[in-house]
């Protein structure tokens, strides 16, 4: 039987998309067709998304991203404004991209191995890509740790995130993180379904040892201070990898407005990258056309690129990191706005 150092022994390198430069290849991807061509046409439009002074990026994460390399790509998003708010899965955020800050690492694995013997030791796997489950397990408890740290009482999940990024300041950790950079430049993160990762162990850890007086996260305070951005906003883009909750989350900001007597326009532009099939009706596969039907989407500038992340992802933000719109976006610093006494304009 191997052992567990043989299985964890090469780690997952993260791509650089600085390192190279994207746009002539996206540009002759836009004379050929398929995906090669919604590409091109979906790069073009994220471009498009900062040039337009007045448009509210926002990036929505599902699936596992970070430990699949891809953490430089998000980070680089982040740090060149060329992303104001961030809604995502709580596997990305705390069991990838946060574990990794606490100076842990993804490995490259198979599918083709033993399960029954990786459980015996101790390893998780996520497809071709293995974890320490007991570094997880730290991962686990220092979210309980930060829960300790505040007053009791309810959060949003942004206001945890950023306790979580403040935590790695003070511990001078993850300088690459999504966490932390975006707790420095106040980019708000939106987790809806936050005890759905390795932070729902910390917090029901957290919550068995303190039954009468401890923190709690609140998915509706999320969806309202969401809804505020989006009110606030002239205009919003959406830049969706994969579907999810948090596809549907950022959508459906645009109704929320609506019902609390705000009617906002839709989001005017949306690009996604989906591997999900449109036909079985679910929602990672559901065309942003589709979306114009609930209010959500505009059409105009939107399209869907049905492609692996890993694949297209570096291409497109080398794409826009090489062509160099972003550099005239200032950062929105979204979270500290959120910080102020909550209040909606008259509706």
């Amino acid at each position: 039987m191997l052992k567990k150092k043989d299985y964890l022994r090469e780690p997952v390198q993260h791509i650089d998309p600085k390192s190279f430069n994207a746009v002539p290849i996206v540009e002759a991807m836009a004379l050929m067709s398929y995906q090669a061509r919604n590409l091109a046409q979906a790069a073009k439009i994220y471009d498009r998304m900062l040039a337009d002074l007045d448009c509210t990026i926002i990036l929505c994460l599902a699936g596992s991203l970070v430990n699949a390399g891809l953490k430089q790509c998000l980070v680089d998003l982040l740090r060149h404004n060329m992303v104001d708010v961030v809604v995502a899965t709580g596997a990305n955020i705390v069991d990838q991209d946060f574990f990794e800050a606490l100076g842990f690492k993804h490995y490259i694995g198979s599918p083709d191995v033993d399960d029954n013997e990786l459980r015996e030791l101790h390893i998780d796997r996520i497809y071709d890509t293995f974890i320490d489950e007991d570094e997880l397990r730290v991962c686990d408890h220092t979210v309980a740790k930060i829960a300790e740290r505040l007053p009791p009482g309810v959060y949003s999940s942004r206001e945890f995130l950023r306790e979580m990024g403040r935590y790695l300041v003070e511990q001078g950790l993850g300088r690459d993180s999504i966490v932390r950079v975006a707790y420095e430049k106040a980019i708000p993160i939106f987790v809806p379904a936050f005890s759905d990762c390795s932070a729902g162990f910390g917090l029901v850890l957290h919550q068995w040892q303190h039954p009468e007086r401890h923190v709690s996260i609140d998915s509706v305070k999320d969806f309202l201070e969401l809804t505020r951005i989006k009110i606030a906003a002239k205009e919003t883009g959406l830049v969706m990898l994969g579907g999810g909750v948090p596809k549907n989350f950022a959508q459906d900001v645009t109704v929320a407005a609506d019902v609390l007597g705000f009617p906002v326009p839709m989001h005017k532009y949306a690009i996604q990258i989906t591997t999900a099939d449109v036909r079985d009706g679910g929602l990672s596969g559901s065309t942003l056309k589709e979306a114009s039907s609930w209010g959500k989407v505009a059409q105009g500038f939107s399209e869907m690129v049905w492609a692996e992340a890993t694949l297209v992802l570096p291409i497109l933000v080398s794409y826009v990191y090489h062509r160099n719109t972003w550099r005239a976006r200032a950062e929105r610093r979204l979270s500290d706005w959120l910080d102020q006494p909550a209040s909606l304009p008259a509706s």
